[in-house]
């Protein structure tokens, strides 16, 4: 499998997995077979188990005795707490930048303004959460940030898998999330602390909101089809 520098090997089996998972291969309920991903993938077993407990970390899977790893269901309620604890982790991180803005993070979040114009352009929703919600993790890797950063990185693979369910939601929609994150960046810019977070709820709730409307959409499509082959 492909080497990532500084990851273990454990690691890259687990962003492996994860992919699958947020991509949708890997379907929620669905039992995650340690053979198939350990031929699959050319490693042990036992290198397949130690990054399924990495993965737990990240609420993608749940592991149980005698039934092995199983993907974690995605309802409306654990949608709206992921949303929740990551608009109060990223609503801290804006006003911590707020304060103590430095001229790196300046340039990097006019840059980002840019990169994120041009994706709205192309309508590419996934590179543009994307380029947001990795900004962040980037932000949080600084010794101050030493304990939330390792919880906000271990949030991120369920934020992917949310917001992978909007790839169809129409451009309108990502404008209007661009125009709420331009809210946050102004006012970090600015270094209006309290604009910041607020603005950082509001674009969460927005992103909620998407997610929760993609969601029903999907769960419609399963029953409907559950349904048709009943008949």
């Amino acid at each position: 499998m492909p080497q990532h520098e500084g990851s273990s090997l454990a690691q890259q089996i687990a962003e492996h997995i994860a992919k699958q998972i947020i991509q949708g291969e890997l379907v929620e309920g669905e039992r995650i077979q340690e053979l198939r991903i350990a031929e699959e993938l050319k490693v042990s077993r036992g290198s397949v188990r130690e990054a399924l407990l990495l993965l737990e970390r990240t609420h993608l899977i749940a592991i149980f005795p005698r039934r092995g790893a199983i993907v974690t269901e995605m309802s409306s309620s654990q949608v709206s707490a992921l949303f929740e604890t990551l608009s109060l982790v990223l609503g801290q991180v804006a006003t911590n930048m707020s304060v103590d803005l430095s001229i790196s993070q300046k340039m990097y979040l006019t840059q980002l303004e840019q990169q994120l114009h041009d994706y709205v352009d192309h309508s590419d929703i996934e590179h543009f959460y994307d380029a947001i919600f990795f900004c962040f993790l980037d932000c949080v890797q600084a010794e101050r940030y030493l304990y939330l950063g390792k919880f906000y990185q271990e949030l991120l693979p369920s934020l992917r898998r949310c917001y992978f369910l909007t790839l169809n939601t129409a451009k309108y929609e990502l404008e209007q999330s661009e125009a709420q994150f331009k809210l946050v960046i102004a006012a970090i810019l600015s270094q209006k602390s309290q604009q910041a977070t607020l603005f950082m709820h509001d674009f969460c709730r927005h992103l909620q909101q998407l997610v929760l409307q993609s969601l029903t959409r999907m769960k419609q499509i399963e029953l409907a089809w559950a349904r048709r082959s009943r008949r």
